[in-house]
């Protein structure tokens, strides 16, 4: 008799509890979905690509279903890729601004900005070759956009309009710490 009337008082309990298991289940797929290597390109997460086009819609979720948060207006700027769902990726920007942007609008081509310091305003250095004492080739301002051509995991050959050299590279957003790029 006792364990009849457990049964009865349990039941909605353990009801509501499958109903509410089956209906977080696609939000617990589509989130491992998100992060799941099989459900993308099979490439390694994080990693730096750029912008391919002057006009790249940014999404609040993997699909077009979901709303143009923001556009991006200028190709080639360095954005990191943080997840991947299908042909869906999900980008963040030196800002920290994370969306969806189909996989098709970026380019495996490494670009960079010259990182704002921390601490206060000032230009960084660009050197003729990978170290502080060769000649000086130009002083970069935070925010300079351009292309990496290299890096031994200390430095970068980093090129753009009107100057090519090296940079130290803990000064760019766009490349990590340590990474080595031919």
């Amino acid at each position: 008799m006792f364990a009849g009337l457990l049964r009865r008082l349990m039941r909605p309990l353990m009801v509501g509890s499958v109903a509410a298991a089956v209906a977080a289940m696609p939000v617990i797929r589509s989130a491992r979905a998100a992060n799941d290597q099989n459900e993308g390109s099979g490439l390694p997460l994080p990693r730096f690509v750029s912008l391919k086009s002057d006009h790249v819609n940014v999404r609040g979720g993997p699909n077009k279903d979901h709303d143009v948060a923001w556009v991006y207006t200028r190709p080639a700027l360095p954005v990191e890729i943080t997840a991947e769902y299908e042909n869906w990726r999900r980008i963040r920007d030196r800002d920290g601004a994370e969306g969806w942007v189909y996989h098709s609008l970026l380019s495996g081509r490494r670009t960079a900005y010259v990182a704002k310091p921390k601490t206060q305003i000032d230009f960084v250095p660009l050197y003729e070759s990978p170290d502080r004492v060769s000649p000086l080739r130009a002083m970069l301002e935070p925010g300079v956009l351009g292309n990496i051509k290299r890096c031994n995991g200390q430095w970068c050959r980093f090129a753009g309009n009107g100057f090519d050299g090296w940079v130290e590279q803990d000064r760019l957003w766009g490349v990590y710490p340590n990474e080595k790029i031919e």
